[in-house]
């Protein structure tokens, strides 16, 4: 799975599908040149593994691919987050776009298409983005599954290969709150906030490497708590 570009602190996390090798270059050099940090991916199954593994601010997508199109990803994708999506599509009629605005998109770029119109495109979507109130806090499922790991949210207990695992009230509360936003990067100071942790960001931090010692089977390398650098953590789950 690729790695994400080096980027400036807070800057967007730009996610692009292509299976067109030559285009996935070229948007990459062109948007990490313009204040974006860019982590590309050839096709569906690849841009899943980088879902899981890091917190995005867009996702520019490729309408045909081999294998799971851009459609069917998009649908998948919208059942579960709320990741911008700007697709890209070969075909101008008004029925494919009304099908990729069924399927969740927020917006449509035609090929050929200039570089400089992508991001202005990307930019109009996260001021937007920026712009929209917060969605309530939704309520947790009762489970969360993390690979061997279980959380039971309404008794606040992890239990790991049929084995309890003691949390810290601090690592029960991270937990709840992120779980209200699946997917979603939250603020180290927001989370400090919320969970009521003495210390702020910093004591964020070190909550999340605790906690990751618990859930994940590679603290080193996050499949669940993921980092978005420079602006907070996420939470993804099976």
């Amino acid at each position: 799975m690729p790695a994400p570009a080096e980027r400036t602190l807070g800057a967007p996390h730009v996610l692009v599908v292509d299976d067109d090798v030559r285009l996935r270059q070229l948007i990459g050099r062109y948007l990490s040149g313009n204040g974006f940090a860019v982590t590309a991916a050839a096709d569906a199954a690849e841009a899943r593994a980088c879902l899981k593994s890091f917190a995005f601010d867009v996702l520019v997508l490729d309408r045909m691919m081999p294998g799971e199109d851009g459609l069917a990803f998009a649908r998948a994708l919208r059942a579960d987050r709320r990741l911008p999506i700007l697709m890209l599509t070969a075909m101008g009629e008004s029925e494919e776009r009304i099908a990729g605005l069924e399927a969740g998109v927020d917006d449509y770029l035609v090929k050929p298409f200039e570089p400089r119109e992508l991001l202005l495109r990307l930019n109009a979507i996260l001021r937007r983005l920026a712009q929209s109130p917060p969605a309530p806090a939704a309520t947790p499922p009762s489970e969360l599954r993390f690979g061997a790991a279980v959380f039971r949210a309404e008794r606040r207990e992890l239990v790991r290969d049929g084995e309890p695992v003691r949390l810290t009230e601090a690592e029960t509360a991270l937990l709840v709150v992120l779980a209200q936003r699946p997917g979603e990067v939250v603020g180290r100071d927001e989370l400090a906030r919320l969970t009521g942790a003495s210390g702020g960001g910093r004591a964020v931090d070190v909550q999340v490497t605790r906690l990751r010692r618990k859930i994940e089977n590679d603290p080193r390398a996050p499949r669940y708590l993921v980092t978005s650098r420079g602006r907070g953590y996420a939470l993804n789950f099976d």
